[in-house]
């Protein structure tokens, strides 16, 4: 028997299924708005003349339309919105590292202080992303954008127009809580908008792309505008990318009203002791090679970070509604997919570092050509990505993960290998356009696996988490690979070899250390579970499985 399909949509941007209602009479089917619905002839003839007759299939397809596909200009538009959010956050660790010398120069900077530059904004964005992560979930995530966005452009200026170190530090702190409040509320954004599984794929992939680019891109666009013009434009650059995700945040997302639990039921203990024992773990890890890591100073800050990361898991376990609930950790393939990245980021940000001062210090490249010659690292993160995006329907994202964390580390063992007279087509090139590549694997495959599965009502957390993993692993691999390298060039001068030769072996160390870490990654990932397709995006509505339907007398 042949039948009709009636689709009425008030509501064009939620998505539509078709619902049976079982308690109707056969043959009838209650009006939903925005909603598909069966209806028999009478129903179809006085129901409402904007319902217009289709076909089953036509149906199926149109029930297959998320919130924001990537097929509209809004749904690109959107992407386009939080992939901004995630450069300019990842840029700021690294554009401003090769300003360092112009700032310490210009502010009278003393070498103790000069780290605390870079490594103030590491401490903030890394200690208060989880607090960030679960605040967009509570509070809504485009009011936590623009006031994390906000707090961040401000302090840019600030940066920008520092005259004394303790502004400038000051400045980058604060910063660091604007990225921690921006950063989990867009990748929340981006998870919860893209509801069917090939338009989550390549949304997160292209989030994974833009995190690979970031940092090669940091190191191009700082020697430019430090050559160019002035250190302070590596600060003033962010600017116009404020102002831009600002007034998209405001066009393009829709305003949320979360039920958010009453304050006495909020986990302000557990929030104190997560923050707590976060700073104060990142804050040990960037000291550690300063301080020495056998001083009774770096193993009281490291245990007492213990300690309260410890409370902080108790208190959980006891509270009604824990800040971090313990069972997200149960989501497939979410908590290998953050450890992978701790250790992939220590190795990939401590070559980043090392190779950086081996060309400026060794082979005495200028600021601009030091950052041009990371152009082809975003050449190779970018293809990357494309790749792993593409691969990911097919073979999941555990393959790709492994294979880019081996291609990283054969990337970073060629850079242990470089000579004191080396030279950048022979030495250089090969092993970061290599390591550029296994870069963009690895991130895309980390962010797939790790928010792919994530329920909405836990997106903010699960964004944070893989952040946080990222700017852990990087303040691990200099605490870690840095100590290793320096130590080594420091017994050389002692002995009394040239300062050159010195410094590049102890790069040599450093870089080796850090190719381990990505074979162990490599191993961690083979080990781990393989995120498919089928595991993402659990709340979409295209997931679920469609009725059969009834046909209409006809």
């Amino acid at each position: 028997m042949k039948g009709r399909y009636g689709f009425f949509d008030q509501s064009p941007q939620q998505s539509v299924t078709v619902t049976p209602d079982s308690d109707a009479p056969e043959g009838r089917r209650h009006f939903s708005p925005g909603r598909f619905v069966l209806l028999d002839k009478t129903d179809h003839a006085s129901a409402n003349p904007s319902l217009e007759a289709l076909s089953f299939m036509e149906a199926i397809a149109a029930t297959s339309a998320p919130p924001f596909s990537l097929g509209t200009r809004r749904g690109k538009l959107t992407l386009v919105l939080v992939c901004a959010v995630a450069f300019i956050d990842l840029l700021d660790t690294s554009i401003v590292n090769i300003a360092l010398p112009q700032i310490s120069t210009h502010l009278h900077v003393t070498v103790q202080s000069l780290q605390w530059v870079a490594s103030a904004y590491l401490l903030t964005y890394g200690g208060f992303l989880l607090l960030g992560g679960r605040a967009a979930d509570l509070l809504g995530r485009r009011r936590l954008l623009v006031a994390g966005t906000s707090l961040f452009g401000i302090t840019s200026l600030v940066c920008g127009l520092a005259g004394s170190e303790g502004l400038l530090i000051g400045a980058r702190l604060a910063q660091g809580v604007g990225a921690a409040m921006m950063t989990p509320a867009a990748l929340s954004i981006l998870t919860t908008s893209f509801h069917t599984h090939g338009d989550r794929v390549k949304a997160l992939g292209a989030w994974g792309g833009v995190g690979a680019l970031s940092g090669a891109l940091g190191a191009v666009l700082g020697g430019v505008l430090t050559t160019e013009a002035s250190w302070r434009w590596v600060f003033f650059v962010n600017l116009p990318i404020v102002a831009g995700i600002l007034l998209a945040s405001f066009r393009l997302l829709d305003g949320e009203r979360p039920t958010a639990p009453p304050l006495r039921d909020f986990d302000t203990v557990g929030a104190g002791l997560i923050t707590g024992g976060m700073l104060l773990l990142v804050y040990a890890l960037v000291n550690a090679p300063t301080v020495g890591w056998g001083k009774a100073r770096t193993l009281g800050e490291l245990a007492g970070a213990l300690v309260l990361v410890a409370l902080f898991i108790f208190n959980e376990h006891r509270h009604s509604n824990p800040l971090v609930p313990l069972s997200l950790f149960k989501i497939k393939g979410l908590g290998a997919a953050d450890v992978t990245q701790i250790l992939a980021m220590a190795g990939f940000y401590t070559m980043f570092f090392l190779v950086t001062l081996y060309m400026q210090e060794v082979l005495h490249y200028s600021a601009i050509h030091a950052g041009l010659c990371y152009l082809p690292v975003t050449v190779g993160a970018g293809v990357g990505a494309g790749v792993a995006t593409n691969a990911i329907p097919k073979i999941g994202t555990r393959s790709l993960i492994a294979a880019g964390a081996l291609v990283g580390a054969a990337g970073v063992f060629l850079l242990s290998r470089i000579p004191v007279h080396g030279t950048y087509v022979a030495d250089l090139l090969p092993g970061i356009t290599i390591m550029g590549a296994g870069v963009g694997f690895v991130l895309v495959g980390v962010q797939n696996a790790a928010n792919g599965g994530v329920p909405a009502d836990k997106a903010g957390l699960a964004a944070s988490l893989i952040t946080a993993s990222f700017q852990l692993g990087g303040a691990l691999g200099l605490a870690i690979f840095v100590s290793l390298s320096t130590s080594r060039t420091h017994d050389l001068l002692a002995a009394h070899i040239r300062p050159s030769e010195a410094l590049t072996l102890g790069f040599h160390r450093g870089l080796l250390g850090a190719s381990i870490a990505l074979v162990i990654a490599t191993a961690i990932a083979l080990r781990s579970t393989n995120v498919r397709v089928v595991d993402m995006a659990p709340d979409a509505d295209g997931n679920q499985a469609l009725p059969v339907p009834v046909p209409m007398a006809g």
